[in-house]
């Protein structure tokens, strides 16, 4: 799992690429924390789905995780560009009644 972000203006873009499961789940919550840490003053942050290869019930927990991490500075949390599997879990889930999809 590699996890990138990028400032725009006052958002902050998180790009997250490859498997959110058991495997990779401790090291991406590090380092998404880290830049939830450095994040404090944006407007709200977007996670980017588009190069998930594969989500489990551990990446509906990683993402719930940094929604209550981010909510903690004040900053509110989207996901963008899912593809249809992720999709349908996050829906079926609800997470989206947390996190809504832009």
């Amino acid at each position: 799992m590699l996890i990138k972000a990028k400032w725009r203006g006052e958002e902050v873009y998180i790009t997250l690429d490859g498997e959110i499961d058991e495997h990779s789940a401790a090291e991406a919550r590090r380092v998404a924390d880290k830049i939830a840490e450095k994040s404090a003053g944006a407007t709200r942050v977007i996670f980017d789905l588009q190069k998930v290869t594969f989500m489990d019930s551990t990446g509906i927990g990683f993402l719930i995780g940094r929604y209550k991490s981010f909510r903690r500075y004040g900053v509110p949390m989207y996901i963008t560009s899912p593809n249809l599997s992720a999709d349908k879990i996050l829906a079926m889930s609800g997470v989206y009644t947390l996190i809504p999809r832009v």
